[in-house]
């Protein structure tokens, strides 16, 4: 097994502002994995708040032993050794884990939807993120997603401004919106009543409105919203899947956080037997990890998957896109086509 990777600063089309944080670039590691002559993308997203870097990644890579991944690769085996090495640093292991995948579809001349028997057809509509900023700018954001075919907006809230930001896209687009609050919430009746008032505005979902910590909170607005409340922060991996039962309708998985698409998978059958309903959501992507996030978003009752169209610099053409979804092709692993 040969490894190379490339170092990139993927840089946003607009400042990318939530709750807590903003930021204007997001610093991506695309791994390259040469097996027998196949080669396989991968790739980590490494946004600020979950701790990763260029350096903590390529650590981490130092210490991986690619000589014991043979074909067919045991992942349930791989994201062991993966995890025994250094706990935390999903989005490294992602890379890994996608690239692994990216290699398996080409060996067995599938894409890498059909590796997890995902049905194509049945993939749903994806959001377009409109963080949180000036009136003016919310308005570039939306008329940027009405100008690249999105049927769903997700608008980020969780501050004073929340009522202002949705009145404003309210003027541009009466198309549904979904919202994330990114645990910028602090009371829970007042959450309540926000609930009903999104309900009105046309907002189909609500993700992680208080902080992961507070367990009560968040199950006392999930208890009493007329709409999905989402779990985000609070779940991370498959740990995590079962603690939140009962807190929150449903769970957004992000390969970043789920350490690829192995365990993701895994999320996902957890929750369906547990009746939670499943968003798959990501970071700020290139057209490798959306890809690998689109390939199991025929799986879920939503989707968030808008990396390459927020960014300026993806390296890779951006997946085909029709009607507000991602069309999947049958080419062989990821799909990935070069600029």
């Amino acid at each position: 097994m040969k490894i190379s990777y490339d170092l990139l600063n993927l840089e946003l089309k607009f400042p990318f502002t939530i709750a807590r944080y903003s930021r204007t670039s997001t610093p991506i590691l695309l791994l390259r994995l040469n097996y027998n002559g196949v080669e396989g993308i991968g790739e980590a997203s490494m946004v600020p708040y979950m701790g990763e870097s260029f350096q903590t990644a390529t650590s981490f890579l130092k210490k991986v032993d690619f000589g014991r991944f043979t074909y067919p690769f045991n992942m349930a085996e791989i994201v062991s050794y993966l995890d025994s090495l250094e706990a935390g640093l999903p989005a490294i292991k992602a890379a890994i884990d996608i690239a692994l995948y990216d290699i398996t579809g080409k060996i067995e001349r599938k894409s890498c939807y059909q590796l997890f028997h995902a049905d194509a057809q049945k993939m749903p509509l994806t959001t377009y993120t409109v963080g949180i900023d000036t009136p003016q700018v919310i308005v570039e954001k939306v008329e940027d997603a009405l100008a690249n075919g999105f049927q769903l907006i997700k608008i980020k809230i969780g501050r004073d401004s929340d009522r202002l930001l949705i009145d404003t896209i309210r003027s541009v687009t009466n198309l549904p919106l979904y919202v994330d609050a990114n645990q910028g919430w602090d009371d829970k009746v007042k959450g309540v009543e926000m609930t009903h008032w999104l309900q009105e505005q046309g907002v189909m979902l609500i993700e992680q409105p208080m902080d992961k910590s507070d367990v009560e909170g968040n199950a006392y607005i999930t208890e009493h919203s007329p709409i999905p409340i989402i779990g985000d922060e609070a779940v991370q991996r498959l740990v995590d899947v079962e603690r939140v039962k009962g807190v929150y309708h449903g769970i957004n998985v992000k390969l970043m956080k789920s350490a690829g698409m192995y365990e993701a998978f895994q999320m996902m059958q957890q929750a369906k037997s547990m009746g939670m309903k499943l968003m798959i959501g990501c970071m700020s992507e290139t057209s490798a990890a959306t890809l690998a996030g689109a390939s199991l978003a025929p799986l879920c009752d939503f989707a968030d998957l808008d990396g390459p169209f927020l960014t300026t610099n993806n390296p890779f053409k951006k997946p085909e896109f029709k009607d507000g979804r991602y069309v999947l092709s049958e080419r062989p692993g990821l799909g990935i086509e070069r600029e």
